[in-house]
């Protein structure tokens, strides 16, 4: 079922088939990410990644809240610093609008648009659209509080 609504998915999008390895397998990690902008504040939920990398990211998480100051970068993501390090699982990935991505180990990102490149995919964003990302993000620094959902 789950390689049906990917491949359906995939075929829906026209992206064609979509790669295990571009995709990366979703766990039952929930956390909430508190973005305050130019647009204002905003509350987003995301699932994350089933990897050692993620795992670390949630563990840290579970000990509280981690507030990171983001910058915009490549007019297709914000970035910040994590203040720590955590297990990398890199691989060639394409990222869509939603993805949270683990880079170098020690920077979060969150995407509004696309990019390949080696990264650790930490997790996705639920339920918003390219559009909606861009406007929550908005065009400047961004304060992002990570917290698991209760």
């Amino acid at each position: 079922t789950t390689l049906f609504l990917l491949v359906s998915t995939a075929c829906a999008n026209g992206s064609g088939i979509a790669k295990s390895s571009d995709q990366g397998e979703l766990s039952n990690m929930k956390i909430s990410i508190q973005i305050t902008s130019d647009s204002g504040s905003h509350t987003l939920s995301a699932t994350l990644a089933d990897n050692s990398s993620a795992t670390a990211f949630y563990e840290l998480l579970k000990k509280g809240p981690l507030t990171v100051k983001m910058t915009d970068y490549g007019s297709f993501e914000k970035v910040g610093s994590l203040g720590t390090t955590l297990p990398r699982n890199d691989s060639q990935i394409t990222t869509s609008a939603g993805d949270i991505i683990l880079y170098q180990g020690n920077q979060i990102t969150i995407y509004y648009d696309t990019n390949s490149w080696n990264f650790t995919r930490l997790g996705k964003v639920d339920g918003k659209s390219q559009a909606e990302l861009k406007e929550i993000l908005g065009k400047g620094d961004v304060t992002a509080v990570f917290s698991v959902m209760e």
